[in-house]
């Protein structure tokens, strides 16, 4: 099954970096920006939960939660949260079960090699639980500002 902009986001429990299970249905009555990425502490990953913590006030001021995914366990996203003072959750899916959920555990090649990993992409699920828009391949220059500007239309 493979989300589709328009239909309900399918719900989902994972552990995350505030030492809770959290779901997805838990914020039910806020936007929520659900975005997946490779790996804590590489650099296109550190410069986008950087761009998110930058402006995460104004997605606040936009009813708007973050919500950062990846394979890294709880212990890495705790470090990558103290390391760059990241003010929003972190889950853990080490298993892959909700990236692929999302289909976006994907075939990658790097140097020739091939290797299963996250393709970074954002999400954006409406208060009401509603897959409304993605990107997918995510390229992170101005990616936080398109998703902000999104939301602003979205209101």
């Amino acid at each position: 099954m493979k989300v589709k902009v328009g239909e309900q986001a399918p719900d989902f429990t994972l552990p995350a970096s505030n030492g809770e299970n959290v779901k997805l249905s838990d914020f039910q009555g806020k936007n929520v920006i659900l975005y997946f990425y490779p790996k804590d502490m590489t650099p296109g990953c550190t410069t986008e939960a950087c761009d998110f913590r930058d402006r995460v006030l104004d997605f606040e001021g936009l009813d708007t939660v973050i919500i950062g995914v990846s394979p890294d366990p709880v212990e890495k996203h705790a470090k990558f949260i103290e390391k760059y003072q990241l003010p929003f959750l972190l889950l853990a899916d080490e298993e892959t079960k909700v990236a692929q959920l999302y289909d976006v555990w994907k075939l990658k090649k790097n140097f020739g090699k091939e290797y299963m990993g996250i393709e970074r992409s954002t999400f954006v699920i409406n208060k009401e639980g509603i897959l409304v828009k993605e990107w997918r391949k995510v390229r992170v220059k101005d990616h936080v500002e398109n998703a902000l500007n999104f939301i602003k239309e979205m209101e």
